[in-house]
């Protein structure tokens, strides 16, 4: 047996690698997290990355080429070609640079999971963690939320919302949605204030939440650039990785090692090191170890906008105004699953930002699929640790998906329509939305127009499925253990057996602060 220098290495400083990595090591544990890329403490992010504003630093070249991913892209839909896919590099991962949504998801989620095979993971079993993570300033004394956590929420008073946000929750409790004032109840439904991951308006991410304190811990390093290119073995253990480091290859060795590089860098990792779909692996020269699904059951939120020309009083009034406030779960109609969609606010489309108009004054409206049936594929283009995968959402390849976005649509423009929303416009609903508008009464034309122009909202996941061993579709079990192999488990969004119906982060969070417990 090879001598070990580790109790644990975590890869990927991450929502989930950050918060297995600072609990794993208060109690006890020698803990190596490495992460790809640079390291910082808490005071050295840039103003700009705390803005509520994500837009802000998107934009800003010497800020997205440190902290996002450059070289990483996607295809949306089979009809799309390969764009950006927003990831975040860096402690923090991309609790640094996202949209700042502490939105969790409902329970029902949750109860599907234990019913694939995810033993453990029923809403029981997570909703203590889910309250162990946050200090909720609203809603913190209630059983299922939690007080003092290492990650605060936060909602915007409505006197504070956008016109957007105002107008669109206006309009939909006209038109008979519930108003929920706290979505991340158990059940939460409706019309509801998003939950920020933010403290005194600015942006709280896991570097902040758990590496800050733990990093006074002498059982925690933490080192960043550090590129892992594959998990080491001896026979069918995992003994540690192979990283590099400064252009020069390194090894550290260790009891555990547990990915959590997410939804694209854990499956990479995982078949670089043999671990994957055993044809293509071979195909590259790689040998293989595990004959696994790894890269296949890509999920991700497929979203289409009804686009605003808004009025000075119902624009931004500071470049540091909130991107979203509003949020509104429903369900598509009789027999669709329960709260399997999502109408948002934007008051700036940060996903649409290549598109607008420099100088415009335009918001949107916009409604996503929250529950997912189209699943994408990541796929290894080379055994080189710094060439990125090919990446294809197959967004709405599924039958089952593509009739409830056009309701979805439909319905949203009916909203649009209304007078909440005509009270905030400069122009027609036309004038932004010709060729959505030309096809909205016609099924073939209008799939049409949403493959071509769907975004997904960035929130990747199922790329190293959770479930039954005996599911065709699993590569870790119940534990996050990666099948066939001992001291190797996987832990971030990648393990999620379908993308919750939720934005992604507190659910990635969540399995870190789970899996902390069952590692010790």
């Amino acid at each position: 047996m090879v001598s070990n220098g580790w109790d644990v290495i975590v890869v990927g400083a991450g929502s989930a690698g950050a918060a297995l990595a600072a609990r794993t090591a208060a109690r006890g544990r020698r803990v190596l997290l490495v992460e790809a890329g640079p390291d910082y403490r808490s005071a050295e992010m840039k103003d700009v990355w705390r803005s509520p504003n994500p837009a802000l630093a998107l934009l800003d070249p010497a800020a997205s080429e440190e902290l996002i991913w450059p070289d990483l892209n996607a295809a949306r839909t089979d009809r799309q070609g390969q764009e950006l896919y927003w990831r975040g590099r860096g402690t923090g991962g991309s609790s640094a640079v996202n949209g700042q949504i502490a939105i969790r998801p409902p329970m029902v989620d949750y109860e599907e999971w234990a019913a694939l095979g995810c033993k453990g993971w029923a809403p029981d079993d997570v909703l203590p963690y889910f309250a162990r993570l946050e200090d909720d300033e609203r809603f913190g004394d209630e059983p299922y939320h939690g007080r003092g956590g290492p990650i605060p929420v936060h909602r915007m008073p409505q006197e504070k919302w956008g016109g957007v946000d105002k107008a669109l929750a206006q309009t939909c409790c006209a038109a008979g949605y519930c108003w929920t004032e706290d979505v991340n109840a158990p059940r939460g439904t409706g019309v509801s204030p998003y939950p920020i991951n933010s403290r005194d308006g600015l942006r709280v991410s896991v570097n902040d939440g758990y590496l800050e304190w733990a990093r006074d811990l002498d059982t925690l390093t933490v080192r960043g650039d550090s590129l892992v290119d594959r998990v080491l073995f001896d026979g069918d253990r995992a003994v540690g990785v192979r990283l590099i480091s400064g252009g020069a290859a390194r090894v550290e060795h260790a009891d555990t090692v547990v990915l959590s590089a997410g939804v694209i860098h854990s499956p990479a990792i995982l078949m670089r090191s043999g671990i994957g779909p055993a044809t293509r692996l071979r195909e590259l020269g790689i040998e293989a170890r595990q004959d696994l699904p790894v890269g296949q059951g890509l999920q991700d939120h497929p979203m289409a906008s009804v686009m605003l020309l808004l009025t000075e009083e119902a624009s931004g009034k500071t470049p540091h105004d909130r991107h979203t406030n509003v949020c509104v779960r429903w369900t598509s109609g009789p027999g669709a699953p329960e709260n399997d969609m999502m109408f948002v606010a934007l008051n700036e489309n940060v996903l649409a930002m290549g598109s607008a108009t420099p100088g415009a004054r335009v918001g949107s409206y916009g409604v996503w699929l929250n529950r997912v049936h189209s699943r994408g594929v990541l796929t290894l283009t080379s055994a080189d640790p710094a060439k990125q995968p090919l990446v294809r959402e197959r967004m709405l390849s599924d039958p089952r998906d593509l009739p409830r976005l056009r309701t979805g649509v439909r319905e949203l423009v009916e909203l649009a329509r209304g007078p909440e929303t005509e009270q905030i416009l400069t122009a027609p609903l036309e004038e932004a939305n010709r060729e959505l508008l030309a096809a909205l009464d016609d099924d073939s034309a209008l799939d049409d127009h949403l493959l071509a122009t769907v975004v997904d909202t960035q929130h990747g996941t199922s790329t190293c499925r959770m479930g039954a061993a005996d599911s065709p579709h699993t590569v870790v079990d119940s534990d996050c253990r990666v099948l066939g192999v001992d001291g190797l488990r996987v832990v971030d969004a990648s393990i999620f057996p379908f993308v919750p119906r939720a934005n992604t982060n507190l659910a990635s969070i969540m399995a870190g602060e789970l899996m902390a417990d069952r590692l010790t």
